[in-house]
């Protein structure tokens, strides 16, 4: 699904990712850790097309396709979802309204014919309600006076309404207590563990691996994967850090 071959990419003509390479196959879920600074956001935020990221080498294919030709609506459009760490806030536009206009956005781009709005909202309740979110959030402004967890559940809600073939979930687990990680990992393994869809997990901690279980783990340090494993990897990190992997 995912082929990633000797990427370069800087940052304020900073390089930050230096010869990564990685292969996700559908139906597989990745998690990536290493320490701060090591190019984990800078490696989604490039896969993703984020201004600032420029590639300076390598190739990335998404589905047979040049991923890095294509502008960040298209690589949306080919099934690429990118979740933030930090959920930003759209003040004066509704959760709804932004969704629709994505979600229809995506399936013009994909020659579909948009959904009407009752379809949308049928659609919307069924993915708020699998992640006990009131409906009437999703009538608020996007993200406007959400605690960390809702903002976090809110985005399982929109990644379950646009449904991509790849997510690449960038430190969900971020500022969430433990009943709140529970229902986010839950959420993410029942949108994504499919057998034609695929997760690319961004963490420091193994906490949320309890509830996504991934198929590998990689340790990304100096802006390349310098070692790879199974779920055994993450335990192994959390009990003895990245100070020996990292060297």
């Amino acid at each position: 699904m995912l082929s990633i071959t000797n990427l370069h990419a800087t940052v304020a003509d900073k390089p930050i990712l230096k010869g990564l390479s990685l292969s996700i196959k559908a139906g597989e879920i990745h998690a990536i850790m290493g320490p701060n600074g090591a190019g984990k956001s800078t490696l989604g935020y490039t896969l993703a097309g984020r201004p600032g990221y420029e590639v300076t080498d390598g190739s990335v294919t998404f589905l047979g396709q040049d991923l890095l030709s294509l502008a960040p609506h298209e690589r949306a459009a080919a099934g690429l979802f990118l979740g933030f760490q930090y959920p930003v806030e759209i003040p004066g536009v509704s959760n709804v309204q932004f969704l629709r206009e994505s979600l229809n956005a995506q399936r013009k781009l994909r020659g579909h014919d948009p959904l009407s709005g009752a379809d949308f909202l049928k659609l919307a309740r069924a993915q708020a309600d699998a992640m006990g979110m009131d409906m009437d959030m999703l009538k608020r402004p996007v993200n406007v006076g959400f605690s960390g967890g809702e903002k976090k559940r809110n985005e399982m809600v929109q990644m379950g309404i646009i449904d991509p073939k790849l997510a690449i979930l960038d430190e969900t687990d971020s500022g969430l207590d433990i009943d709140a990680l529970r229902v986010v990992g839950d959420g993410i393994t029942r949108i994504m563990r499919k057998p034609d869809k695929a997760v690319l997990l961004i963490t420091h901690y193994q906490r949320l691996l309890d509830y996504v279980q991934p198929d590998f783990v990689h340790v990304l340090a100096g802006g390349r994967i310098v070692r790879s494993g199974g779920p055994e990897l993450a335990l192994e990190l959390e009990r003895e850090g990245y100070k020996d992997l990292a060297a």
